[in-house]
């Protein structure tokens, strides 16, 4: 298993203003995205600003969802609905979200971590570089301990891969290890993290990798990424880190 704070970590710059980082949460239906970003705001949201973004096709339930459980001011949660396949809303046209994301940075400048999380999709699902600046991609056991095998870029292009319910792995007869050994083969040095949201076991490491996205505005990218090379981005003049590893 994956200490990201173990991790000796290249500085990426970061879009924009510089001050906002768009994390997107991506996965598969049921893998436990609401739940994750659910308790990512309950932990950190006394730590700095937080807002979230929700898709779903034709309801607002995560939103709803969200919302019900308190982890955030009702204001600063706004759910899309897409109305279409869900990885077209947060790749192909990301107009909807984009609008989403930019409203909610006008309405709270003070913003420091906008979480987007996408309808449940399949592994070929990846968010924009346009709409976020990286992604974790969520996965669980009980969807087969051979998933991680599979690839595709859900898999192989998000900055943090999390394989969920870990505690359901001896009741599906899943190999944790085993998926975290195929899936850092795929993943070219991208940090992979078992954990158990729900009764949080190694979440501790996805709260520290979120942390460090947010405050050092650095991550891990794999060599596999769709995302532009890691190199600086001049939009915002900053040229306060050098090139060598952190």
């Amino acid at each position: 298993m994956h200490d990201p704070t173990a991790i000796h970590i290249p500085p990426y710059p970061v879009r924009r203003n510089g001050t906002t980082i768009r994390i997107g949460v991506g996965g598969p239906v049921g893998s436990g995205k609401t739940a994750l970003v659910a308790e990512l705001c309950r932990r950190l949201a006394d730590r700095f600003p937080i807002a979230v973004v929700t898709n779903d096709i034709y309801t607002r339930e995560d939103a709803e969802a969200l919302l019900r459980a308190g982890v955030l001011p009702a204001e600063r949660i706004v759910g899309v609905e897409t109305g279409g396949c869900p990885h077209t809303a947060i790749r192909d046209d990301i107009s909807m979200n984009a609008r989403a994301v930019e409203d909610l940075e006008d309405r709270f400048p003070e913003l420091k971590l906008v979480l987007v999380e996408s309808g449940g999709d399949n592994l070929a699902a990846n968010f924009s570089p346009e709409l976020v600046d990286c992604a974790i991609y969520v996965i669980d056991v009980a969807g087969g301990d051979d998933v991680p095998r599979k690839g595709g870029p859900g898999l192989t292009r998000s900055e943090l891969l999390v394989i969920n319910k870990v505690d359901l792995a001896p009741l599906v007869g899943s190999d944790v290890a085993m998926m975290v050994r195929d899936a850092d083969a795929l993943r070219a040095g991208a940090p992979t993290i078992a954990a158990s949201v729900m009764h949080g076991d190694g979440f501790d490491g996805v709260v520290a990798w979120v942390v460090e996205a947010v405050e050092q505005q650095r991550w891990v990218a794999a060599t596999s990424t769709a995302r532009p090379d890691p190199h600086h981005r001049h939009d915002d003049h900053r040229h306060d880190h050098s090139h060598q590893p952190a």
